[in-house]
């Protein structure tokens, strides 16, 4: 369940508007609300683009960094955006300042590989959900797609952790059953 004022996008839960106001203008609690609010989300970004062992690092020196920049920022709308620039820039740095200690040479380009999939993939993938009832495809969407957890899915269907964990079975099995036994899947 989200707190009053907090936002979900994308199945990250963000700060409130009002927090962010607030804490632009110097209120050290609506401050603290929303790096607490934030951390988990840049965790989990941080996991993704950075060494394992950075992560938590980048993390912390973007709170940091938040925390006394927070006044410069010009739009709070932009916050989110804002906040994975700074922890991206910050697991690059650790990224060079890892290669110096290594001794090896500093490339230009930290992003991570990019994975390109065949455009056919995204059509079976969505011509599968199609097929599937609508509780079942709901399920993988807000699994899958949004991230939520099995305890914000149960809230959110009204279902048991015990009711979300079968019926996200069920849908797979049922979703990779379609897959299986298209003729027109290589």
């Amino acid at each position: 369940m989200l707190a009053d004022g907090e936002r979900r996008m994308s199945g990250a839960v963000t700060a409130s508007i009002e927090d962010l106001m607030a804490a632009r203008a110097g209120d050290a609690a609506a401050l603290q609300r929303v790096l607490v609010v934030s951390r988990q989300n840049l965790r989990r970004y941080a996991e993704y683009h950075c060494q394992i062992n950075d992560a938590e690092d980048a993390v912390q020196e973007s709170l940091l960094l938040v925390s006394r920049r927070i006044g410069d920022l010009r739009a709070v709308e932009a916050f989110a955006s804002w906040l994975f620039r700074i922890v991206k820039r910050e697991c690059n740095r650790l990224k060079r300042g890892l290669r110096r200690l290594a001794g090896e040479a500093i490339s230009e380009d930290l992003l991570p590989p990019l994975r390109f999939e065949p455009v056919e993939l995204g059509h079976d993938v969505a011509r599968v959900l199609e097929t599937l009832p609508a509780h079942y495809r709901r399920i993988l969407l807000l699994r899958d797609l949004e991230g939520m957890t099995i305890e914000e899915l149960a809230a959110h269907l009204d279902l048991s952790p015990q009711a979300v964990k079968s019926r996200l079975y069920r849908a797979r099995a049922l979703a990779r059953e379609y897959l299986r036994d298209d003729p027109t899947l290589p």
